[in-house]
């Protein structure tokens, strides 16, 4: 049975019951499995033979004492019970639909999912608030963290990769809110270019840029797609090359030989062991990488960053929020700003431009599609104002209400001064680009 018709079989009360029955004969069948089964019997299990033992001995409870029902609701009670008694209950089906990238929960009475870059309202709804809070607690217990009015918000990770962020009264006014981010499946960039995202001339630019080891920033907001296209660039650093990642999540899924891993790790139930992403950046500058990827620079480690970028660590990438490549050079400043450092906004300025060659700009559209929309090369030096150089855009044709986002992608020449770095590192420029004989008649426009 798809997930549609579980949610739907879910909601539908059995014969002559009444709205809330079915979450009455779960409470009540639950508190029987409970008292018959051994917990420290069931410890010892994994995760599957613990289901499959307690999905029998419930079985049998309701062979012996429950109501009569037919075999689809026997099952659905059966689920519910078990998903109650082990996992998390309604939101179990959820996890397990590939489809749904971000389950979000506005208290007992809302749920929603995203599925293919849309948001849509489930016809689920938790018993009670209590229910919910065993929910989030069960969830957040599994990584050590606790949440109640003392700690009234949390960022987890759950051992399956899903990054979880809880919220409750009295912060959050509309009852216990969590929302549940799915783990992305590493994609290449092949397959991006099936989904639009980029096309295939976008491919070949961007294959040649990381191979030449020009650093990169990708840029886009939220839910834009931009660690799914870091770890699709990551994908193509040659194997051999010594790589550190730095993240507050690890998400990336990286295939080379030579790669370490390093996870942010907020503090504990006594607010100590915090370690941050500064802390990470700056440590994996002592562990001689080769290269080094930081999935979202977000504060002081922004200056951590930039200086690995323009010391000997070429070919590094990292993302960061905002809405324009204009933007994310501005947004970087403003970041390395928040370092303990103290450092004039002129000398942040030439940090970058000595840094960031290449800046990649992707969208969400309205649609839900997200797309590369943007590939901009640097083009300011020193402590001048930045300017940049588009080489690909994508130009999008107007929406129709409820329409799908069509549009085309344009390419320009390449500055010779990235043409040059790509001839010597033996990578070819596509041919729907060309170079731009003379830098200074190049077309930039300014961040203002």
């Amino acid at each position: 049975m798809g997930l549609r018709s579980r949610i739907h079989a879910q909601e539908e009360p059995g014969p002559g019951a009444g709205p809330g029955d079915n979450n009455r004969l779960v409470a009540v069948y639950r508190g029987k499995l409970l008292e018959e089964i051994d917990l420290a019997e069931m410890s010892a299990l994994s995760t599957a033979d613990r289901r499959d033992r307690l999905e029998r001995v419930l079985g049998h409870i309701l062979s012996r004492e429950g109501p009569v029902l037919s075999t689809q609701q026997r099952s659905l009670l059966i689920r519910r019970v078990v998903d109650e008694a082990l996992g998390l209950g309604i939101l179990e089906p959820l996890l397990e639909d590939a489809s749904i990238t971000e389950i979000m929960v506005n208290g007992p009475d809302q749920i929603f999912v995203e599925r293919s870059g849309r948001v849509e309202q489930l016809p689920l709804r938790f018993a009670s608030e209590d229910q919910l809070m065993q929910t989030i607690e069960r969830i957040v217990s599994t990584v050590n963290r606790r949440v109640d009015e003392s700690n009234p918000m949390v960022d987890a990770r759950l051992p399956t990769g899903e990054r979880v962020n809880v919220i409750i009264p009295p912060l959050s006014l509309s009852g216990p809110a969590l929302t549940i981010r799915r783990f992305p499946r590493a994609y290449t960039l092949a397959e991006l270019v099936d989904f639009g995202t980029l096309d295939q001339h976008l491919v070949l630019l961007l294959a040649g840029l990381v191979r030449a080891k020009l650093n990169i920033i990708v840029s886009g907001g939220t839910g834009s797609g931009k660690t799914t296209l870091l770890n699709a660039l990551s994908g193509l650093i040659p194997d051999g090359e010594r790589i550190v990642t730095v993240e507050d999540a690890a998400e990336l899924q990286l295939q080379q030989s030579h790669v370490l891993s390093l996870e942010s790790r907020p503090p504990n139930i006594e607010g100590k062991g915090e370690v941050t992403i500064r802390d990470l950046v700056r440590n994996s500058l002592r562990m001689r990488p080769d290269r080094v990827i930081v999935g979202e620079v977000r504060g002081g480690e922004t200056l951590d960053m930039l200086q690995a970028m323009s010391t000997g660590h070429d070919g590094s990438l990292a993302t960061v929020h905002a809405n324009s490549a204009e933007d994310a050079l501005l947004r970087l400043q403003t970041l390395a700003s928040m370092s303990e450092i103290k450092v004039p906004f002129e000398a942040l300025r030439d940090q970058i431009n000595s840094a960031v060659d290449v800046v990649v700009q992707l969208v969400r559209h309205p649609d839900g599609t997200r797309r590369l929309t943007e590939i901009a090369v640097l083009a300011s030096h020193g402590r001048e104002s930045f300017r940049i150089a588009t080489i690909a855009e994508f130009t999008a044709e107007p929406l129709t209400p409820g329409g799908t986002v069509h549009g085309r992608f344009r390419h320009y020449p390449i500055p010779r001064a990235v043409a040059d770095r790509l001839y010597l590192a033996g990578e070819q420029i596509p041919q729907a680009f060309g170079v731009h004989l003379d830098d200074s008649q190049l077309s930039t426009r300014e961040a203002q």
